[in-house]
């Protein structure tokens, strides 16, 4: 079975652009496939999180150690990230998960962009 690119989930979590019929087929086989709805489900939530997060939800700008990080990350994917060291507070969760969304989004943007240079 072949499966619905990350990228192109990305696409469809986004809503961005016109639906189009490579985007009807794809949504067909999510209707299918157990691994693709869950996949979409979940990136949907994390495309929902990033646009439902206010300027109060990250008061100051992250330092730069931040974006290189993601960058890092982004460019490597192959190693899991590493937890953070003791427990995070309700306020630096909701920062981390805004971070993270913004990250994978962004992510899997590149790469949707990577693919249709190439």
């Amino acid at each position: 079975m072949v499966h619905v690119e990350p990228a192109h989930l990305v696409e469809l979590a986004l809503r961005n652009t016109p639906p189009t019929d490579d985007d009807a087929e794809a949504l067909r086989h999510v209707e299918r496939c157990d691994r693709c709805r869950d996949e979409l489900r979940m990136m949907t939530r994390v495309v929902t999180a990033a646009r439902s997060a206010e300027l109060v939800d990250l008061s100051a700008a992250p330092p730069e150690r931040v974006w290189q990080r993601i960058t890092q990350g982004l460019s490597r994917e192959s190693a899991p990230p590493r937890p953070p060291p003791g427990p995070l507070g309700r306020s630096a969760k909701r920062k981390l998960l805004v971070a993270l969304a913004l990250a994978v989004v962004a992510g899997g943007i590149a790469r949707h962009m990577l693919k249709r240079n190439v």
